[in-house]
């Protein structure tokens, strides 16, 4: 902020969305939903986006406070928008913003569509003329994101049967959005909830508003004192998890989606297709091979299994950065539903969390996993693309039986171990991922995947 996402900067952006719904529904009158998260200017940014879009005599919806992205979402589809505009840098450290774009289905645009926006940004900057100063009233709406959405996870999770089961729930919205949602709707249904870092702080806390391991210790050392018998958390924009184990240890998000997956197949009976990226755990393969389900595979990135989603090919999908979507729910990520799927579980399985991750192990096998984050060089970039264009028939003793190049390249070998490297698309990094069946394999795996592109 104050760099690249200026004032100047998101006016332009905003007009290019503007021009593009323009051309894509020129017959209809266009409306927008405007949403935006707790970071500073965030509130600022989405009204400049909503005086933009009204001198475009295009209709918004904009928020009446901070609000989760999968509510947003929820209020594209209710409202029958062409569209929607969301200022949140998701996980990403507290100085940086961002402005996520919707279709008019509520799920993030497909690069085919935002490569449209981009030609009309093209198009745009050579004019710094655009400066709606007053917006025009009649044409922007506040709303109300909360009530429906909380209705519609009062529809989606029993809640009767949690408070039966009388779990003490500890929950860290990180000075997110999820703050009054996922703490309002165990309140609510009379749910135990203790609950950290529900106010606004946009330097949140001093750390990146990511529910990953090392951002959780307050979380792990509530669940311990209060001995809840689970943590739940959400990233800033709620639609990531964090879950944490009646022992305060953090559960690896790849065993977080699986439980959730074998729940929903053994316990609810779903049936249909299953969806990962090609960074997520093959203990999703080994579940929908279990129950003989279609599997897809995705490049990294939550709108191709949100593509999935609309097409109704699936009932489930999952990344290993922590999303989740689900069949009948929202073509969204959604971080508060994942985490109260993981609390219904414990109260109608009986048992603790990790005692259902040791009987995951025993019926699909045990899979460690570990991902590895190298700075972005000329050499290392050559090595990649060069490894991608080539043929690998192994990796030290272990032999290649696929290849893969959706995204960056992914090898395959025996017993669903893998490893994959593909560059960020939002940082200058490669990303190494590796999974495997015990550490040592996976540390060798590691250590032979290095060496080719260092």
């Amino acid at each position: 902020m104050g760099e690249e996402f200026t004032f100047q900067n998101v006016r332009i952006v905003v007009q290019a969305v503007a021009n593009h719904l323009k051309k894509k529904f020129p017959e209809n009158k266009i409306s927008v939903v405007v949403n935006y998260d707790t970071r500073f200017l965030s509130e600022r940014f989405a009204f400049e986006a909503a005086k933009v879009l009204s001198h475009n005599q295009i209709h918004v919806f904009l928020a009446d406070r901070d609000s989760p992205s999968q509510a947003q979402a929820n209020q594209i589809i209710k409202r029958r928008a062409q569209g929607g505009i969301n200022f949140t840098a998701s996980f990403n450290p507290p100085e940086y913003n961002g402005l996520k774009y919707n279709t008019e289905k509520g799920a993030p645009a497909l690069p085919e569509e935002t490569d449209m926006i981009e030609d009309e940004i093209k198009f745009l900057i050579k004019d710094s003329s655009i400066c709606p100063y007053y917006p025009k009233t009649e044409y922007v709406e506040k709303i109300d994101f909360q009530s429906d959405y909380l209705s519609l996870l009062q529809e989606r999770i029993d809640f009767d049967l949690i408070r039966k089961s009388k779990i003490r729930v500890a929950a860290d919205s990180l000075y997110g959005t999820s703050r009054e949602y996922l703490d309002e709707i165990l309140e609510e249904n009379h749910i135990p909830v203790e609950e950290i870092h529900g106010y606004v702080d946009p330097y949140f806390g001093g750390i990146a508003p990511s529910s990953t391991e090392e951002n959780l210790s307050e979380l792990m050392d509530l669940v311990r004192k209060k001995k809840c018998h689970i943590g739940i958390a959400t990233d800033c924009d709620g639609d990531r998890f964090g879950v944490v184990d009646e022992r305060g240890h953090f559960v690896d998000p790849n065993l977080v989606l699986s439980l959730i997956l074998d729940y929903f197949v053994t316990q609810k009976k779903w049936r249909g297709g299953v969806a990962r990226s090609v960074a997520t755990t093959h203990l999703i393969d080994r579940i929908a091979r279990s129950f003989e389900l279609p599997l897809y595979k995705t490049p990294v990135g939550f709108k191709f299994i949100a593509e999935l989603f609309l097409e109704d090919k699936i009932i489930f999908g999952g990344e290993e950065s922590a999303c989740l979507a689900l069949k009948d729910h929202l073509p969204e990520k959604d971080g508060i539903i994942a985490g109260l799927l993981v609390v219904e579980m414990l109260a109608a399985m009986g048992k603790t969390l990790s005692e259902l991750i040791d009987d995951l192990f025993k019926r699909y096998g045990r899979r460690v996993g570990r991902q590895v984050s190298l700075a972005l060089t000329s050499e290392n970039e050559r090595k990649l693309k060069n490894l991608t264009k080539s043929s690998i028939e192994k990796l030290g003793d272990r032999k290649i039986i696929n290849t893969e190049t959706i995204d960056g390249i992914k090898l395959d070998f025996s017993d669903d171990d893998w490893i994959l490297f593909r560059f960020s698309g939002t940082e200058p990094l490669i990303r190494c991922y590796v999974e495997a069946g015990n550490k040592k394999e996976l540390d060798k795996l590691m250590k032979l995947g290095l060496e080719k592109v260092t």
